[in-house]
């Protein structure tokens, strides 16, 4: 082999090294973690945003079947004082259909609320995760710079080649590689548990459970209907026309007679 040729390996294997300590550079691969990180940041306020609009829609639906279900029992009262218990019956039984739309309606509001919570609480451990990484990623870049200076400025005067240059750079990158490796185990634990899955499959023996809830309905008409009856006053106590809480408290507790 002669000397040119070996000359130029020499230098081809030198240019390679230094080209792959650029690629490798630990301050650049710090900074794509960190972007990382804030992405999923966006993506879990992204999805607080959602949910939040979910809940604001359903609460809106639900005043509206709130203010629907006052209006029939005040129909069913004022029916009843023109003697016309047919429309009474037909109030009480649209009023009893709605009341178990209200409920379905109350039970997503609630699982809503809690998925609010939850990603809320996400996004503070995020945040405050993401902060600290921000401060370590700046002091290890600080202290990279001011060691690659440092070796430079020995290389330089020592006159050390770049086998001993190397060896510092393997031994920085096998650090960040772990260090990256870390922030990542991190980031993926976050993604797991960020999303809560709902069961919407059916509760076995659903047939029997709605048949019951109708002839519960039917008792409480007929209770309600009796109790109008015996009323002096065109509107019975236990209509619960107004009741203080809003669409929330409809179909919560029976009246009391």
């Amino acid at each position: 082999m002669s000397d040119n040729t070996q000359r130029m390996r020499t230098i081809f294997r030198t240019k390679t090294s230094k080209a792959l300590t650029r690629m490798e550079d630990p301050r650049d691969a710090l900074d794509d973690s960190y972007e990382q990180q804030v992405k999923l940041l966006h993506q879990v306020r992204l999805a607080v945003a959602e949910v939040a609009t979910a809940k604001k829609r359903i609460e809106l639906q639900g005043e509206e079947m709130g203010a629907r279900h006052r209006r029939l029992g005040e129909q069913a009262a004022e029916a009843m004082a023109q003697g016309r218990e047919d429309l009474a019956r037909a109030a009480l039984q649209r009023r009893a259909a709605l009341e178990s739309q209200v409920t379905k309606l109350q039970e997503q509001h609630a699982s809503l609320q809690k998925q609010t919570s939850q990603l809320q609480e996400r996004e503070r451990r995020l945040a405050e995760q993401i902060a600290a990484f921000r401060i370590e990623k700046e002091t290890m870049k600080a202290t990279y710079s001011a060691s690659e200076a440092q070796v430079r400025a020995n290389e330089s005067v020592a006159g050390i080649g770049a086998n001993m240059y190397d060896v510092g750079a393997s031994l920085d990158r096998a650090r960040d590689r772990v260090a990256q490796m870390q922030a990542r185990a991190q980031a993926t634990d976050e993604l797991l548990s960020s999303g809560a899955l709902q069961d919407l499959t059916g509760a076995p023996d659903a047939d029997i459970e709605r048949q019951l809830a109708e002839l519960a309905s039917r008792a409480d008409i007929e209770r309600q209907l009796n109790a109008m009856k015996k009323a002096d006053e065109s509107r019975s106590s236990g209509m619960n026309v107004h009741a203080p809480d809003g669409w929330l408290s409809i179909g919560q507790a029976p009246p009391t007679p």
